[in-house]
């Protein structure tokens, strides 16, 4: 299993980086695995860029502070402050038509685990007009993460975002933006690992949750340099009997 570590230079490099790995998997049928920090931003979903007034969210966002930008997969809009980890997790497919509840319930319970060794007890479920609602939730003191996926001819990406701190500023972000969107929105619901009294550390709950992600799996670590590429780590190249199964 590919496990990429870092942050492209820019937003849409660091985007594209995702991209290619769920490529790279189709093409190759090996799985990946990707925890970290994005860049500071909104991240709309294809809901949102339908709605009439689209572009005064975006200029909403801006006001607020967080650059907007596009994604493919997922429902409504995301704030990421620099503390907020995002995770990806690409596997292969045979059938595009199977699998899917399978692979929301296995990603959805290693977030799980990983919160609960960061000493918060989240549950399945969201409060009531939460950002990005979604049947594959997680909450305690609010929602605190989120599991969408997309599907393509051979591979899957799941993906998600785990809350860490500066709630009260997301929410703060995401409540004239809603509002500009006409959806639905209760700043109140709004949690993070750090309300909920958690180990609220990103490194930390960046590297529980890739641990939790990659499993059992035989893991080939690369980093993600500024320009969006990756590069395996001296070190983590498998031996040649590895590779070969």
């Amino acid at each position: 299993m590919r496990v990429l570590r870092g942050r492209a230079g820019t937003r849409d490099e660091d985007r594209a980086v995702t991209a290619a790995m769920l490529a790279d998997t189709a093409e190759t049928g090996e799985p990946a695995v990707r925890v970290w920090t994005p860049h500071r931003q909104v991240a709309f979903g294809r809901r949102d860029a339908r709605t009439d007034d689209f572009e005064v969210a975006k200029s909403v966002a801006r006001a607020c502070g967080f650059e907007p930008v596009e994604r493919s997969v997922g429902g409504r809009a995301v704030a990421y402050t620099g503390t907020t980890v995002a995770f990806a997790r690409t596997v292969p497919l045979d059938d595009i038509r199977t699998g899917m509840e399978r692979r929301y319930a296995e990603t959805t319970q290693a977030v799980q685990r990983a919160l609960w060794r960061l000493d918060v007890p989240a549950q399945h479920g969201e409060p009531p007009r939460s950002f990005c609602p979604g049947d594959y939730s997680l909450q305690w003191e609010g929602k605190i993460a989120g599991v969408a996926q997309r599907v393509r001819s051979g591979a899957a990406l799941v993906s998600g975002v785990v809350l860490v701190a500066d709630h009260d500023e997301i929410a703060g972000a995401l409540d004239p933006i809603y509002a500009a969107l006409d959806v639905p929105f209760d700043p109140d619901s709004v949690g993070s690992i750090e309300r909920a009294g958690g180990e609220a550390d990103p490194d930390r709950v960046v590297a529980l949750v890739e641990e939790l992600l990659v499993g059992d799996a035989d893991p080939s670590v690369e980093t993600v340099d500024r320009a969006g590429s990756a590069s395996p780590q001296p070190g983590t190249e498998p031996d040649v009997e590895a590779a070969e199964e």
